[in-house]
C-alpha cells in the first residue's frame, strides 16, 4: 500500500448511499468495528446537513462515550450543541443516538399488540421474561422491530443501524422467521389443545424428542416450567398474525430502494472469508450493498520514514529496521487479502481506512473516521507482490 492521501476526491459510494437513502444498516462480524462505522456514519451525516440517528445494539457501551454522553437508552437522546463545541465540530443538522435495551423494546411490543386482557399474563409470564436471552434470534428480532417502528413512526431523514455482534451472517434477517417458525412450531400448537390448556399434558410430553421447544424448555429449570410455557403460548396466539405481517413488513423495509448495507470486516483472512460469504447472502437475498469497509488496514511505511531510520546510529538502527519491516509485512499481507476480497465480491466497491495509533473513543475520532468513509482521504493498495 501506498502512503494514506487526501487529494482530489474521487467518487465515493458511502457518500452516495447516504444521499440517496433514508435506511444504512452496518452489518459484518462482531469486533470489526461496526459500532464505530455506524456512528462515524451518522455523524458525518449531521457535519452534512443530513439529520441523523444512530441505533446501536454494542453492549460494551463505547459508543456512549464516545459521544461525549452518560450512557444512552431506549430513547433517541440529541448530542448537544455543547458538547460538539467542546470537541472543535459544528455540524449542520442534529444528531441523535440510542442504544436497543432488549426487554424494554419487548415490552413495548407486547404492549401495542398484545389483547388487553392477555397484556399483563405474558409480561409477568417466567418463560416470557426470559425470552430475550433464551430464544435464537430475539435480539436480533427486536433490533429489527426497532428499526420498524423509527423508521414508520419518526421523522429522521437517516437511520444507522448497527447490528448485533453475530456468529452467523444473516441472523438478523433470520430472526423475525425463526419466531414465526418457534410460534407455528408442530409441538407449539400441540401445547396449544385444550388438553394442554387444562393441564392434561399425557405422555406426548416425553415425546417431544429434540424439537424446538424441547431444546428450548432445556434452557429453564423448575417444575413449573412447561405450564409457564403453555400459558405464554396461549396467551401469546392471538398475535401471530401481526408476527407475521410485520415479519414481511420488515423484510420490505431491508430490500427497499432507500436501504443500503454497509458491510464491515477486518484485513484478516478469516474475517476476510466471514465478508465474503456474507457478501454473497445479502445479494442473494435481494439486499443492496453499498459498500465494503475493510477497517484497520496498515499503511506501508513511508520512505521518508525508512530513511530516516537509515540515519539513525548502527546501535538504534537495528531495532527500528526491524519494527519497520513488521508493520511493512503486515501492510502487504493486508493487501493480498484485500485483492482476495475485491476479486471476490466483483463490483461492490471496496472503502478502506487504516489502523490507527489510539482506538476511536471521542468525537474526534469518529469524525476522522468519517473522513476515509467519506472519501476525504484514501488508502491506495498495491497488487501483491510488489
Amino acid at each position: 500500500m501506498k502512503p494514506a492521501s487526501s487529494g482530489a476526491q474521487r467518487p465515493n459510494p458511502i457518500r452516495a448511499a447516504l444521499e440517496s437513502s433514508d435506511v444504512v444498516i452496518t452489518v459484518g462480524s462482531g469486533g470489526v468495528g461496526k459500532t464505530t462505522v455506524a456512528a462515524a456514519l451518522a455523524l458525518r451525516a449531521a457535519m452534512e446537513g443530513q439529520g441523523s440517528l444512530v441505533c446501536t445494539i454494542d453492549p460494551a457501551r463505547r459508543l456512549a462515550n464516545a459521544l461525549g454522553l452518560q450512557a444512552l437508552g431506549n430513547a433517541e437522546t440529541e448530542i448537544s450543541t455543547a458538547t460538539f463545541a467542546d470537541a472543535g465540530l459544528a455540524p449542520r443538522a442534529p444528531m441523535r443516538a440510542m442504544m436497543l435495551d432488549m426487554k424494554r423494546t419487548w415490552d413495548e411490543l407486547i404492549e401495542r399488540r398484545a389483547p388487553p386482557d392477555k397484556r399483563e399474563k405474558i409480561l409477568n409470564n417466567r418463560f416470557y421474561q426470559s425470552l430475550s436471552s433464551a430464544l435464537a434470534g430475539s435480539q436480533e428480532y427486536v433490533a429489527m422491530e426497532k428499526l420498524w417502528e423509527l423508521r414508520t413512526q419518526r421523522d429522521y431523514p437517516l437511520i444507522v443501524l448497527d447490528t448485533p455482534p453475530t456468529a452467523h451472517a444473516l441472523d438478523f434477517l433470520d430472526a423475525p422467521n425463526r419466531i414465526l417458525d418457534f410460534l407455528d412450531n408442530d409441538a407449539s400448537k400441540w401445547l396449544l389443545t385444550p388438553a394442554m390448556a387444562a393441564g392434561k399434558f399425557g405422555l406426548k410430553l416425553f415425546n417431544l424428542g429434540g424439537s424446538y421447544v424441547a431444546k428450548t424448555i432445556a434452557r429453564f429449570t423448575g417444575t413449573e416450567t412447561l405450564q409457564q410455557l403453555a400459558d405464554f403460548m396461549l396467551n401469546i396466539s392471538g398475535m401471530n398474525e401481526g408476527f407475521r405481517e410485520r415479519a414481511h413488513q420488515t423484510r420490505a423495509l431491508l430490500e427497499a430502494e432507500t436501504t443500503s448495507f454497509v458491510l464491515v470486516t477486518g484485513p484478516m483472512p478469516e474475517r476476510l472469508d466471514e465478508a465474503i460469504y456474507f457478501h454473497t447472502l445479502l445479494q442473494q437475498n435481494k439486499m443492496r450493498v453499498a459498500a465494503i469497509v475493510v477497517n484497520r488496514v496498515h499503511s506501508s511505511v513511508a520512505d521518508s520514514l525508512w530513511e530516516e531510520v537509515a540515519r539513525l546510529p548502527a546501535s538504534a538502527q537495528a531495532k527500528f529496521d526491524q519494527t519497520l519491516k513488521e508493520n511493512d509485512h503486515l501492510a502487504r499481507q493486508d493487501a493480498r487479502g484485500i485483492a482476495k476480497l475485491r476479486e471476490a465480491c466483483g463490483n461492490t466497491p471496496l472503502v478502506l481506512v487504516p489502523r490507527f495509533e489510539l482506538d476511536v473513543h471521542d468525537l474526534n475520532g469518529l469524525y476522522e473516521t468519517s473522513h476515509w468513509l467519506w472519501g476525504d482521504r484514501h488508502l491506495d493498495v498495491e497488487a501483491p507482490g510488489q
